[in-house]
């Protein structure tokens, strides 16, 4: 028999473990449950205010106020368009003008009709390509039956254009503007008195010039039928045709191929 010295204490020593960590389980249990009991009390209290915005009856304004903020469409204020105020005879050219499939639409400064340089021009030239005559031939046939008075006016994107012909952005509109005047003018009958020309260069883009689709848009030849007829302007030998929008100088290269 070993002496008590020799005996080990373990039994006694750890039996308060047993006491401790039954009390931490029953804490535990305690806040488990707690925690699950409060937890539906939770959901059931959020609700009612949704609920409240869902069923309460939307007064008129609220009704009105919410379209603006939902629909994208509703935040442009409403407006007359362009076609309600226009002049009766802009309309009746609009509706001929339609019928071919042309970019059209109606400013305040007359009816537009929008020409994309790929329609018109080879890139970089003002030699008006064979393929657009049947395009400016259907435009001429209604331009020959109204009196108004017309615009050309050329447009270019942000890229400098410098070549023997050309030296800026400014020259190349004008000069396709002045192509489409003799097209019209000379092949077409159109008088020169109702002709204008005039060249923006750059700076009136039709969208942005960061992309190259947008760069195409901005090429492009304006046809501006004005709600106006010639016979009413200023005399024809003060009219036809005048560069606007700049001083342009073009090239001493003859304009005609």
């Amino acid at each position: 028999m070993k002496p008590r010295y020799f005996l080990t204490e373990t039994a006694g020593r750890d039996r308060w473990m047993i006491s401790y960590m039954d009390v931490l389980t029953i804490l535990l249990i305690f806040f488990v449950a707690i925690a699950a009991h409060g937890l539906p009390a939770l959901q059931k209290a959020s609700p009612p205010a949704s609920h409240e915005a869902t069923s309460k009856p939307a007064s008129p304004d609220s009704a009105a106020a919410k379209p603006a903020e939902d629909d994208p469409a509703a935040k442009t204020p409403a407006s007359p368009t362009a076609d309600a105020a226009a002049p009766e005879s802009l309309l009746r050219i609009k509706e001929k003008l339609a019928q071919r499939g042309l970019d059209l639409h109606i400013e305040a400064r007359g009816l537009v009709i929008s020409l994309p340089q790929t329609v018109l021009f080879p890139p970089g030239e003002d030699r008006v390509g064979p393929d657009a005559l049947p395009i400016v031939k259907e435009i001429a046939s209604v331009l020959a039956d109204v009196p108004n008075k017309i615009m050309l006016i050329g447009h270019a994107d942000s890229i400098p254009i410098h070549n023997r012909r050309f030296r800026n952005n400014w020259e190349l509109s004008a000069a396709r503007g002045l192509r489409l005047l003799e097209l019209l003018s000379g092949s077409f009958g159109i008088p020169e008195s109702r002709l204008t020309v005039a060249s923006e260069g750059s700076y009136e883009p039709k969208s942005p010039n960061d992309t190259p689709d947008g760069r195409a848009n901005n090429r492009r030849v304006e046809i501006v039928i004005v709600d106006s007829p010639a016979a009413s302007a200023v005399p024809a030998e003060s009219v036809a045709p005048v560069v606007s929008a700049a001083s342009v100088v073009l090239p001493s290269v003859p304009l005609s191929q």
